[in-house]
């Protein structure tokens, strides 16, 4: 008698499609299998792990105020990623108080040099989440520990410890990001090192400016970035030597830093920077002329106010209004500039600061201004439109009065 392989045998090339069908079916059951024992464990898993972290919910202040020993769950690597976990997580939400707390809990307990010491020594994806947990501690001791994982030969890594750096958000940390891309240069993408560029300098831009002067080409416009985006007034002297740059952005950085600079060489500055080609430049300027709050400014401010970038133009009727003077006769000279744009930007700033009743009021009450021109004035103000415009419209007030004999 036969046996089943002979038989196979005799089947020729069918016997290979056969042998296909049947290792196919084996291998499909195999990844079910797989597949459904995969989710029974996970399931599993999350059950075990949901019933855990309500129980170390349930004694969370007696566990990081110490009464529970550290080492009844330390020791368990379960349970102590689930305290890291929610040590973390309550990180994002605190306040000062809480969070100076939860920081002395993770330094008692030993978990801020435990993952010091996996930044350093593990490689690969583990060191990355090493890297991404000490950044979230905010804890200054993991800076040298960040700062050495920017140097990895991977670029993921080299982002979570950048990222980890961006989070520190102090001095100490920028200057670690300042003095490795002087090293390296530009070897992360620009936009996640402008991030953690600018929340690490909120505190100290001055760190900025020694590297601004010395970085050049993509460096060097992200540090520029970084240095308009965190300029504070104290810098005003120093950046006066980039009110002249051919970066946009230190010009912008130069404009902002002199908001409140009281020497006429700013006023001089600024009102150069009112006629840049830039138009962010230029914003910059007209807020900072605003924030003078002299009447000097208002020619520069007027000339803003017909600038054909809209935020420019809100932005200089927003300085206008604020102008500790009368407001008639700005009104008046706004009017006169007979440009439209500008005078629907100085009303739309006259409506959010409610001040369009005031500016009637005075209107009405101005003895420097003649019964004719104020009637005009108030007309404009009621139509919101130029005398031209509202002439030009069929059925308006002026129209009809043109038509008059």
């Amino acid at each position: 008698m036969a046996s089943i392989f002979e038989k196979l045998w005799r089947l020729g090339p069918a016997a290979f499609v056969l042998k296909a069908i049947v290792a196919a079916i084996l291998a499909d059951a195999l990844l079910l299998g797989f597949i459904l024992l995969r989710r029974t464990y996970r399931k599993r898993y999350f059950a075990k792990r949901d019933a855990r972290v309500f129980e170390l919910r349930q004694k969370w202040d007696v566990l990081i105020s110490g009464e529970i020993p550290y080492g009844t769950w330390r020791k368990k690597s379960f349970d102590r990623r689930i305290v890291e976990t929610i040590a973390l997580d309550l990180f994002e939400a605190a306040g000062a108080e809480e969070s100076a707390r939860l920081l002395k809990f993770l330094r008692a307990s030993g978990l801020i040099e435990k993952r010091i010491f996996e930044a350093r020594e593990l490689k690969g994806w583990r060191r990355m989440r090493a890297l991404v947990a000490l950044g979230r501690t905010r804890a200054p001791e993991g800076i040298p520990a960040l700062a050495e994982g920017l140097r990895d030969r991977d670029l993921e890594t080299r982002l979570a410890a950048l990222r980890g750096l961006g989070r520190m958000a102090c001095p100490q940390a920028a200057e670690e990001i300042l003095a490795w891309v002087s090293e390296t240069g530009m070897t992360v993408p620009a936009l996640p090192l402008q991030s953690a560029l600018i929340q690490c300098c909120v505190e100290r831009p001055q760190v900025l400016l020694p590297y601004v002067q010395h970085a050049k080409g993509p460096l060097r416009e992200t540090l520029g970035r970084v240095l308009g985006e965190v300029a504070t007034p104290s810098l005003g002297l120093d950046l006066l030597q980039f009110a002249g740059d051919d970066l946009d952005e230190l010009r912008a950085a130069a404009a902002r830093a002199m908001s409140h600079t009281k020497s006429g060489l700013a006023f001089d500055l600024l009102n150069e920077l009112v006629r840049d080609p830039i138009w962010f430049v230029r914003l910059r300027a007209i807020v900072s002329l605003g924030k003078l709050s002299e009447p000097r400014v208002i020619p520069s401010l007027l000339r803003g106010l017909t600038d054909s970038n809209r935020l420019v133009r809100l932005r200089a009727a927003e300085a206008l209004i604020e102008l500790k003077t009368e407001m008639a006769p700005v009104f008046q000279r706004v009017v006169e500039t007979r440009d439209r744009y500008g005078l629907h930007a100085y009303l739309t700033a006259l409506e959010n600061a409610d001040l369009r009743g005031k500016l009637e009021e005075n209107l009405q009450a101005s003895a420097k201004i003649k019964t004719e021109v104020r009637s005009q004035l108030l007309l404009v103000l009621q139509s919101g439109t130029l005398l031209e415009e509202e002439a030009s419209v069929p059925g308006s007030v002026l129209a009809k009065a043109a038509q008059l004999p």
